[in-house]
This record gives structure tokens, C-alpha cells and sequence, in this order.
């Protein structure tokens, strides 16, 4: 009898907003497997890690290799390929992979049919999904990108309300006394001090962040690069 490792992974967002639970996943797994003639030899959980990382950093992906090296299993099975991957390059990387190892991907819920890259259509499938599925992602985060410069351009309030307004509705209102804290932060930009130093300066002098916090290279460049403050 061939053996699988079955895959389920949810992000507590996802779980709490759509109920996409790993003991729904994982049933919906062992009953694929049971009608085919597969037996599940491992399940791997992982819980609130995101699918923007890459399946080869992510805990559960040292037992998946373990398994896969020690001929343990012959087949992965996930839900769909968004359990797995996060981009179309780290889906044909991965199950190129496993191709050359002699192991089959099947994704169960593609659209209402299961997926199975045993076959060459099986593989050709699998390449023209996770190309359509990345399309999908570059076409919301333009949209997205694009609704957020719309709110920019207008004043409209948008989350997480920036350093140097505040939120009266809709409406973002400049609050004088962090509109002079920018441009004391782009001055000091433009003559070349470094994040760090910019953020050690305000630190240093007790100038709150945004809701009281502290100053970092990295929040002082978001506000740099934020195109709200640039003329």
C-alpha cells in the first residue's frame, strides 16, 4: 500500500473569520486518502503560521523532508495549494522536487476536483493553477495598492491611522503637533543622518511614537517612505 504525509496549516485570522480549522481540513484529507487507496501515515499540523512564508521555513516542512528522505511516504496531500505555497516560483520549485523523488502532490479541493501531479496533466494543471492563483494575488494587491493611494490623494482615513493625523471619520486630520515632529524627521533625512540615529534622536528627547510607543529605524522609514509626508 502506498503511504502519505497529510498537510493542513490555518492562520488564526483565517480560522477565526472563515472557520477553515485544522480538523476540518484534516477529515476532508484522510477521507481523499481512504478512497484512493492511500494510507495516512502522518499528519502536520501547523497553526497560525502564515502562508506568505515559505513552506521550506516553516516548522512542519523538517518532518515533510524527513519523511520524504527515509521513503517513509510516496505521496503529500493538502487541502488546495494555498496550504502549501505561497507564489507560483515556490510551487514549481517544491513539487519539481518532489517529482525528481518519485513523490505525487495531491491538492483535494481545486474548484471541486482533486488535483494529482502523478501524471504529466496532473503536473500541467498544477503549473497553470499556481500561475492563475499568483495572477490572482498581483491583481488584488494592485487593487488594494491602488484604493489605498485613492485615500492618500483625498485625506480619507485608512488603517492604521498615520503618525501626524488623527481620525475624525472618514477623515484624516493633520495633528499640528506630530506635523512638526515629520518635518524635523525629513530634514533630518535629507541631511543624511541615518533611520537609526533619527529614531535614537527622538527616543532620546521623549518624543512619543504613534499611541505613546517608541521610535525605530524601521518605523521612521515607513514614515520617510510614506507618500502622505513627501512636498
Amino acid at each position: 500500500m502506498q503511504h502519505a504525509v497529510a498537510y493542513v496549516r490555518v492562520s488564526t485570522d483565517e480560522q477565526a473569520r472563515e472557520g477553515v480549522s485544522l480538523d476540518a481540513q484534516d477529515e476532508r484529507l484522510r477521507a481523499y486518502c481512504t478512497m484512493t487507496g492511500i494510507a495516512v501515515t502522518a499528519v502536520i499540523r501547523e497553526e497560525g503560521v502564515s502562508g506568505s512564508i515559505a513552506l521550506s521555513h516553516r516548522p512542519g516542512e523538517k518532518e515533510v523532508l524527513r519523511l520524504v528522505r527515509t521513503g517513509t511516504v510516496q505521496h503529500i496531500v493538502a487541502l488546495k495549494l494555498d496550504r502549501l505555497f505561497r507564489d507560483a516560483e515556490d510551487a514549481l520549485r517544491q513539487t519539481r522536487e518532489w517529482d525528481q523523488a518519485g513523490i505525487a502532490l495531491h491538492l483535494v479541493d481545486m474548484g471541486g476536483q482533486s488535483l494529482n501531479t502523478a501524471s504529466a496533466i496532473g503536473r500541467l494543471f498544477l503549473t497553470m493553477t499556481a500561475a492563475f492563483a499568483e495572477l490572482e494575488r498581483n491583481l488584488t494587491a494592485e487593487r488594494t495598492k491602488a484604493a489605498l493611494e485613492h485615500k492618500k490623494r483625498h485625506g480619507q482615513a485608512y488603517s492604521p491611522t498615520p503618525y501626524g493625523y488623527t481620525r475624525e471619520g472618514d477623515r484624516l486630520i493633520a495633528d499640528p503637533a506630530e506635523q512638526i515632529v515629520i518635518a524635523r524627521i525629513l530634514k533630518m533625512h535629507v541631511a543624511g543622518t541615518s533611520l537609526r540615529q533619527i529614531a535614537a534622536t527622538l527616543n532620546s528627547e521623549s518624543i512619543p511614537g504613534k499611541a505613546g510607543g517608541k521610535w525605530y529605524a524601521s518605523t521612521v522609514r515607513s514614515l520617510v517612505l510614506n507618500d502622505l509626508h513627501q512636498g
